[in-house]
C-alpha cells in the first residue's frame, strides 16, 4: 500500500519541545486523515534536534466513491421548493425518492485522488502547529518553533507539491550537520530515508539515541570501575540535543567534592548537562559523563578537557555561596522571609513559616516527635530561600538548609527534618526521615493544600497550577507512613484558621497581626470539638485583650464551616482512593468504605483491606446478596411510606427463621461495635459473617410482605437492624454483585 513520508527540518527544536511535537504531529495527522476519511494502517512520529518526521502507511490511492443521502421538502411542497432541491443536489427531480413523508436525493461522490488532499492537509497541519512557543522569521507570516529550512512530502514514491510561504516541498533533506556526506540527499519512501539518515550520522529514534548515550556512559564508566548516576530526565533530554550522540568520560578537580553532593550534581545536571557517576561506596566520583554530538579525532579527550574547565568555574562560584551562606545563621535570615510573598493573598514567607511552626507543634505529639524540635525546625524550614546557593538553585532548597543546619550544630533531626519537608514531591520520591521530618513536612503541606483551597485555587479537571493533588497524596503517604491515628477534620480546621488572616486582610483590608496561629490553636481546647472559625476568631481576640475585626466575624461567619472543611476532606480522600486502586484495590471496595465519612486514613485503608477480603470469600458474597435483597425491600416499602421503627418483637409465636435471625443479631451486634473500637475491621466482618446463614434461613422460610400488618412491620424492622448492622462496617450498598 501506498506511504507518506513527511519531513519538517528545522533550526533546533528545543528538546522539551520535542516528544509533545511528536505527539502533536501523529495526533493531528490520524485527525485530519479520519475527517477526509482516508484509511491507514500505521501512523509513525519521530522527533530530533532538526527535524520532525511522520510516516502513515496502508493510505490508498484516493478516496473511495461514495453515494451521500440529502433529506430534501417534506411530500407535498411546493414544486418550485422541490425542484431547487434537487438542482441544489445536482440531480434530476424525477431521481428524487419519496420516503418517510419526504423526498430524498442520492448524491454520487467521486473520491479525490490522496495526493490531492495531503497538498492540502500538510499545510493545514503546519499552520496549525501548537508549539508552547514559535516565531516568525524573515518576511514570512508563517509561524514554527524554529526557522523551517526543508521540507519532505512524498506520497508513494512521488511528490506532492506544495508551498509554505515561499518553501516549496520536496524530496531532499540533510544529514548531520558536521559529519558525513556534505550537501542535501534525497529520499522517495521512509527506507530510503532512515538509511540516508543513518549513514550520514543521524540517529532518527529518540529512544534509540538515549539507549545510546545510557549504555555507552554506563560501558565508560564500567571500564574504571566506577557506575553511572541514572538520571531519566537528563536522559531524554540530552537524547533531544544531539544527532549522533557520543558519551564521554571527563574528570573535574577531586577539591571540589568537599562541596555537597547534591551542589556537584545540580551543577552538572542544570548548567552543563553532564551525568554524575560515582564509586562502588555510593560516594561521589570526580568524574562525570558528558554527550557530544561528533566522534572527534581524538576520541573525545579536548571535548572531555573543555567539559571539566566549564564545570570548573560553575563549582568554584557554587564553593563561593557555600562558604558565604555558612557566614550567616539559618535563624538571622528568617527576616528577609518577610519581603517574600508567598502568595499576594496568603501572605509572606515569614507569616507561612509562622503557622507551619505552630501546626507541626500541635502534630509533633501524634507522630510521636518532640514538640519543641519540630517548632525549631519549621521554623527555619525556609531560612536556606534566603541564601545564595538556594537562589542560584532552587531545586536545592530544603536540602541546603539541612546541610547549613547541620554546620551550625543543631539537633540531627532537626537538620533532618529541613532536609526533608518537602517530601513527598511525586509518587516515586522518598518520606521524610523520623516523626519530626514527618511533622514539618505534613504541617508544610496542610498549610499549602488548605490556604490554596481557602483563596478559591481549587484544581480542575485539566488544571492544577499549585500542584494541590500531589500536595494531597503528599499528606496520604506520610500519615500512612507513620501508621498514626490522625483525624483530618480538626487540622483542617487549624490550618484554616492559620492562614484566615491572610485572606481576611486581603478581603476586608484589615491585617489581623494580633492574631497568632498558636492562639488559634489554644483557643480550641477539645481538638474533637466541632469547628466554628468565627467563634474560634472571637476567642482568639478575646484572650489577647483585643476586639475582633468585624469584617473579619463577617467574612467567616458568611462561610458554611462544615462544607469548606468537607469540601478539602473530600479531595484528600479522593487521593487516597486514587492510590488504593493504583495498589489493586477493587473501586466499589474503596467507595463502601469512604462513604462513612471517617477521617482517620490509617483506619479507612484497614477498613478497605479488611473489607475488600471478606468480600472475596463466600460468606461475604453471600451475605451481600442477601444485603442487597433486603435493601431492596426497604427502600420498595419506603415508596409507599414510611418505615416502622424500633426494634423488632421477639416472641415463641414468630417463625424459627425469624427467632433465629434476631437472636443472631443479638449476639452480633455487640461482637461488631467491641470490634469497631478496637479498629479490628477483620473481627467485625467476621461477626457480620455470622449472619450469614440465618439472613439466607430467613428470605428461604419468611415471607417479609405478610398480609398480617404487624408480621409485616415486624420482618421490615428486623431487616432494618440487619441494614444498620452492616451499615456500621461499610456502604455495602455501593459494593457491586
Amino acid at each position: 500500500m501506498p506511504q507518506l513520508l513527511l519531513e519538517l527540518f528545522s533550526e533546533d527544536i528545543p528538546a522539551r519541545m520535542q516528544v509533545g511535537a511528536a505527539r502533536d504531529l501523529g495526533r493531528l495527522a490520524r485527525e485530519r486523515l479520519g475527517h477526509a476519511e482516508l484509511a491507514f494502517d500505521l501512523v509513525r512520529a519521530f522527533a530530533g534536534l532538526r527535524r520532525l518526521t511522520l510516516v502513515v502507511d496502508g493510505l490508498p490511492g484516493a478516496q473511495d466513491n461514495r453515494l451521500e443521502e440529502r433529506k430534501g421538502p417534506r411530500l407535498g411542497a411546493p414544486e418550485s421548493a422541490i425542484e431547487g432541491f434537487a438542482r441544489s443536489a445536482g440531480v434530476a427531480r424525477a431521481s428524487l425518492a419519496e420516503r418517510e413523508g419526504a423526498y430524498f436525493a442520492t448524491i454520487a461522490r467521486q473520491g479525490r485522488p490522496t495526493a490531492e488532499i495531503l497538498a492540502e492537509m500538510v499545510p493545514a497541519i503546519v499552520r496549525a502547529f501548537p508549539w508552547p512557543k514559535s516565531m516568525t522569521w524573515g518576511t514570512g507570516r508563517l509561524r514554527w518553533v524554529r526557522p523551517l529550512q526543508r521540507i519532505i512530502c512524498v506520497f508513494d514514491r512521488g511528490l506532492v507539491a506544495f508551498d509554505l510561504d515561499g518553501l516549496a516541498a520536496g524530496d531532499l533533506s540533510e544529514g548531520h550537520r558536521f559529519m558525513g556526506e556534505a550537501g542535501p540527499f534525497r529520499a522517495r519512501d521512509f527506507d530510503e530515508y532512515r538509511q540516508a539518515l543513518s549513514g550520514r550520522f543521524v540517529v532518527l529514534e529518540a529512544e534509540e539515541r538515549a539507549r545510546l548515550i545510557s549504555e555507552g556512559g554506563r560501558a565508560l564508566c564500567a571500564a574504571r570501575g566506577l557506575e553511572l548516576v541514572e538520571d531519566e530526565g537528563l536522559l531524554r533530554e540530552v537524547a533531544g540535543m544531539v544527532e549522533w550522540p557520543v558519551p564521554l568520560l571527563g574528570v573535574m578537580d577531586p577539591a571540589f567534592l568537599d562541596l555537597p553532593a547534591e551542589v556537584i550534581r545540580t551543577s552538572m545536571r542544570t548548567h552543563q548537562r553532564y551525568f554524575a557517576v560515582r564509586r562502588e561506596d555510593g560516594s561521589l566520583s570526580p568524574h562525570f559523563v558528558a554527550v557530544a554530538n561528533i566522534e572527534a579525532p581524538d576520541g573525545g579527550a579536548l571535548i572531555a578537557a573543555g567539559n571539566a574547565r566549564v564545570l570548573s568555574a560553575r563549582l568554584n562560584d557554587a564553593r563561593f555561596f557555600w562558604d558565604e551562606d555558612r557566614r550567616i545563621p539559618l535563624e538571622s535570615r528568617l527576616e528577609k522571609l518577610k519581603g517574600v510573598t508567598f502568595h499576594a493573598k496568603l501572605g509572606t514567607m515569614y507569616e507561612r513559616v509562622e503557622r507551619i511552626e505552630a501546626l507541626a507543634r500541635q502534630l509533633a505529639p501524634i507522630l510521636g516527635a518532640d514538640p519543641a524540635l519540630a517548632a525549631s525546625a519549621a521554623r527555619l524550614a525556609k531560612a536556606d530561600l534566603a541564601t545564595a546557593m538556594v537562589g542560584e538553585f532552587p531545586e536545592l532548597q530544603g536540602i541546603m538548609g539541612g546541610y547549613y543546619a547541620s554546620a551550625e550544630g543543631l539537633d540531627g533531626e532537626v537538620a533532618a527534618a529541613i532536609r526533608d519537608h518537602y517530601k513527598p514531591q511525586g509518587p516515586g520520591d522518598g518520606l521524610p526521615r523520623g516523626a519530626v521530618g514527618a511533622a514539618v513536612a505534613l504541617a508544610d503541606k496542610l498549610d499549602s493544600l488548605v490556604g490554596f483551597f481557602e483563596i478559591g485555587e481549587k484544581p480542575t479537571g485539566s488544571r492544577d497550577p499549585f500542584a494541590l493533588r500531589r500536595t494531597a497524596l503528599g499528606v496520604i503517604r506520610v500519615i500512612l507512613a507513620k501508621g498514626v491515628a490522625l483525624n483530618l477534620r480538626p487540622l483542617i480546621a487549624y490550618a484554616g484558621v492559620g492562614v484566615a488572616g491572610s485572606v481576611i486582610g486581603h478581603v476586608s483590608d484589615s491585617r489581623m497581626n494580633a492574631l497568632s496561629y498558636k492562639q488559634a490553636v489554644a483557643a480550641f481546647a477539645d481538638p474533637a470539638a466541632e469547628f466554628a472559625a468565627a467563634d474560634a476568631l472571637e476567642a482568639v481576640f478575646r484572650a489577647v485583650g483585643g476586639e475582633p475585626p468585624h469584617k473579619a466575624l463577617e467574612f467567616w461567619r458568611g462561610i458554611d464551616d462544615a462544607a469548606w472543611i468537607e469540601e478539602i476532606l473530600g479531595f484528600v480522600m479522593d487521593r487516597l482512593k486514587v492510590l488504593l486502586r493504583d495498589e489493586g484495590a477493587r473501586h466499589d471496595v474503596c467507595d463502601a468504605a469512604l462513604a462513612l465519612g471517617d477521617d482517620d486514613l490509617v483506619r479507612t485503608v484497614a477498613r478497605v483491606r479488611a473489607l475488600e477480603a471478606f468480600v472475596a470469600t463466600d460468606d461475604g458474597a453471600n451475605l451481600l446478596a442477601g444485603y442487597k435483597r433486603a435493601i431492596n425491600l426497604l427502600s420498595a416499602e419506603a415508596r409507599k411510606g414510611p418505615l416502622p421503627e424500633g426494634e423488632p418483637r421477639w416472641g415463641s409465636g414468630l417463625p424459627a427463621p425469624e427467632i433465629a435471625l434476631i437472636d443472631a443479631l443479638g449476639l452480633a451486634r455487640p461482637r461488631i461495635d467491641a470490634a469497631l473500637r478496637d479498629e479490628n475491621f477483620a473481627a467485625a466482618l467476621g461477626a457480620l459473617a455470622a449472619l450469614r446463614a440465618p439472613v439466607d434461613a430467613f428470605f428461604e422460610g419468611v415471607l417479609v410482605n405478610s398480609p398480617i400488618l404487624e408480621e409485616r412491620d415486624n420482618r421490615l424492622r428486623l431487616l432494618a437492624q440487619v441494614r444498620a448492622a452492616m451499615g456500621l462496617v461499610a456502604d455495602f450498598s455501593l459494593i457491586s454483585g
